[in-house]
């Protein structure tokens, strides 16, 4: 058995790379083989948002707080909710982040294929978050 301390991990500002505005990112548990997930909560001001991602083996996102958006490629910009379940299918192209007005966090959950969790790609435009 192994216990990680609240407050035992140093929080980190998402890099301007991936992220559009101010995020933190809060890790909660790394990838320990055999096992292949990870899991990180992560907060987005008003808004910020990740850059367009894939993710090999996909992702779960479970919201805590606030109000966000998210969005697959070609797909609709959605708005979630805390309690809100998504889930990304392994490469589906999305972005996900904090309404214009609210914070949102939520906690992220993925897995590693070959050592790799996700493939950043481009910016998300102001057009694409407003659903323009």
């Amino acid at each position: 058995m192994e216990i990680t301390r609240a407050g035992s991990q140093p929080s980190g500002r998402g890099p301007s790379d991936w992220f559009t505005g101010t995020v933190r990112i809060d890790p909660l548990f790394a990838v320990a083989p055999p096992a292949r997930a990870a899991s990180a909560a992560v907060t987005f001001e008003p808004g910020a948002r990740t850059a367009w991602h894939t993710h090999p083996l996909g992702q779960v996102l479970i919201v805590t707080s606030g109000l966000g958006r998210v969005q697959r490629w070609g797909g609709p910009v959605e708005e979630i909710r805390p309690g809100d379940v998504i889930r990304f299918a392994p490469g589906e192209k999305h972005w996900h982040g904090a309404s214009p007005e609210t914070a949102m966090t939520h906690i992220a959950i993925h897995e590693a294929l070959d050592g790799k969790t996700v493939d950043w790609m481009e910016h998300v435009t102001d057009a694409q978050y407003l659903g323009a």
